[in-house]
């Protein structure tokens, strides 16, 4: 699995992401329109992040057996707008779960 390796485990870890987001409804199927303007402006936020630490020489690619080696920009590999996809869509899927879970404790809690 060397070469695809990062990759296949970011395309399952958002399957995994959308699967229990299917379950509970928490996010892509709560509202499907705002969460996909969330993830774009989330992914599009830390794809400027990214460039401004590639742009000051902060970040930069490495090399790695289980990396695919695609560079779509000077040291921006493939995998990372997938695992920016996956970190917006993790973040969003743990708030909106948290945010239901205590919301229905308080509910319990009260008389």
């Amino acid at each position: 699995m060397t070469g695809l390796g990062y990759l296949v485990c970011l395309v399952l870890g958002i399957g995994c992401m959308l699967l229990i987001d299917w379950r509970f409804r928490l996010f892509f199927w709560r509202a499907p329109g705002a969460a996909a303007l969330v993830t774009a402006a989330g992914v599009t936020f830390l794809l400027l992040w990214d460039a401004a630490g590639i742009a000051a020489g902060v970040f930069l690619r490495g090399t790695a057996d289980i990396a695919s080696g695609i560079v779509l920009a000077p040291e921006l590999p493939l995998e990372e707008p997938l695992f920016l996809v996956f970190l917006v869509l993790c973040t969003m899927v743990i708030h909106t779960g948290t945010v239901r879970l205590l919301s229905t404790r308080r509910r319990r809690s009260q008389p």
